[in-house]
């Protein structure tokens, strides 16, 4: 049986940005669309900060929540109490790809299993307090296409090692 593809998802700016005090830096319909086009009727982990500020279990996909804050309990999600563990129950889950979603930390830890890359790249260096990791290994584009929306400009990159 083949096991899922693990799959990072994220918009970052140039310099790598993600977010400040827990928000996004951007609010772009398109990358949202983008999103939800790849992640629907998938498995979705992420890191308790990324799911409060989402604030609810997005429809049409699982949701895996890593935590170890033993009161944490949504109603609608899986929390899991490490990563190994939120990664172990999205693979009993989920057959074709599994989409880690963030935070920082998150991406951090992941970077180095995941199989492929969905970036929104937004042109311009933005300040932050969240950075996605370095990820020049992912050397080969799979598909790549340049938008923009609202002054924003960005290109959708698809990238594998």
């Amino acid at each position: 049986m083949a096991k899922p593809i693990l799959s990072i998802i994220s918009a970052i700016a140039e310099n790598r940005a993600i977010g400040k005090n827990n928000q996004l830096l951007w609010h772009i319909k398109k990358d949202f669309q983008h999103f939800k086009e790849k992640t629907l009727g998938h498995v979705m982990l992420m890191g308790q900060k990324t799911y409060e500020s989402i604030g609810k279990p997005l429809p049409g996909r699982t949701t895996v929540v890593v935590s170890n804050d033993m009161n944490f309990n949504p109603d609608g999600v899986i929390v899991c109490r490490t990563l190994e563990e939120g990664i172990m129950k999205s693979k009993e889950l989920e057959k074709e790809e599994i989409f880690i979603c963030g935070g920082g930390s998150i991406y951090a830890q992941t970077i180095g299993m995941a199989d492929k890359l969905y970036l929104t790249v937004i042109e311009g260096d933005f300040e932050a307090d969240t950075f996605f990791p370095e990820y020049s290994e992912f050397k080969n584009i799979v598909s790549e296409k340049a938008d923009s929306e609202d002054g924003f400009k960005f290109k959708f990159l698809e990238l594998i090692k």
